[in-house]
């Protein structure tokens, strides 16, 4: 008995494999004995606190995302009468209310900068819908994958981050409505045109920083849920969507400008409707989006590892 324990594994190892060999289940079609590589092919570490985040990793899963991202979108419109067709009735009914109370009855209508205030309003509420949604998503995306978590290692980044991608399809579904009212109203585009892709970039950068800032949160503190949907509200009336930011006196713009929103969505309509652009506002609201991206992916390191324990 003595012996027998006291095999090193390479002996023990070749026993197996003569055993193996020689039994009689065993034949010329089977399988070969492969052994395992000296040096694992995959380390599993712990994230430093410093280590805000990791590129490589999150690429080496993109077809994760991409997957997850298909899944949100396939979820959203299963079972649904109308399907994608919501992307276009919410900010175009929205847009009717508005313009019937604020451009009607409140008189903006005015103060537009002549661009006819439905086409004003909708040009607002195209990328606010997005951002909206994306929050909401997003702020949610990791308690509702709580089996996902819990049962597979991946960069925990990868869900708030295809709540957010997916809203984009419907971003772009929205456009259906926006060309038709352009050429109705017979706003002709001018190359401004060509600040939109970065401008949509930044206003996902931006979605993508706060979601995944308020998932985290929403992961320990599940008041998050209940309060985002009023954040988000009071977040819409802060910033110019319905209304030019420039009913506001000149002294009081810069606190219009602290709020992110502000330059991503003026300039989003001066690409549309040709009119100048805003470099400074645009410029806080770029400084802005990259540091709350820096801030929100330190704070979602730090707390990344203890989510498997309290989703």
């Amino acid at each position: 008995m003595s012996r027998t324990t006291s095999d090193s594994p390479s002996h023990a190892q070749n026993a197996a494999v003569i055993a193996s060999s020689e039994s009689p289940l065993n034949s010329t079609n089977s399988a070969p004995i492969t052994h395992l590589p000296d040096q694992p092919i995959v380390v599993i570490e712990p994230r430093g606190s410093w280590r805000m985040l990791d590129l490589s990793e999150l690429w080496a899963y993109r077809e994760l995302l991409y997957f997850l991202t298909w899944r949100d979108v396939k979820v959203r419109y299963k079972q649904t009468l109308l399907g994608v067709a919501w992307a276009i009735i919410q900010p175009l009914f929205t847009m009717i209310i508005f313009t019937l109370f604020f451009g009607r009855l409140a008189g903006l209508d005015t103060q537009t900068g002549g661009i006819p205030y439905p086409l004003f309003a909708y040009a607002g509420l195209l990328p606010w819908t997005f951002f909206s949604n994306a929050l909401t998503n997003s702020g949610n995306s990791l308690v509702g994958s709580a089996n996902l978590i819990t049962k597979v290692y991946f960069p925990r980044m990868i869900v708030p981050g295809a709540a957010v991608a997916a809203g984009l399809i419907d971003f772009a579904i929205g456009f259906v409505i926006l060309v038709p009212l352009m050429v109705y109203y017979r706003v002709s585009p001018s190359w401004n045109l060509v600040m939109l892709p970065p401008l949509i970039v930044l206003i996902t950068i931006l979605a993508i920083a706060v979601g995944m800032w308020l998932s985290a949160l929403n992961v320990k503190y599940r008041d998050i849920r209940f309060a985002l949907p009023f954040l988000i509200q009071l977040w819409m009336f802060v910033s110019p969507i319905i209304y030019p930011a420039s009913i506001l006196p000149s002294k009081w713009r810069w606190l219009l400008d602290l709020n992110p929103l502000t330059g991503i969505i003026e300039a989003f309509k001066s690409a549309l409707f040709g009119h100048p652009f805003n470099w400074t506002s645009l410029a806080i609201a770029s400084v802005l989006t990259l540091l709350s991206l820096v801030y929100a992916a330190f704070s979602f390191s730090r707390v990344e590892r203890g989510f498997a324990d309290i989703v």
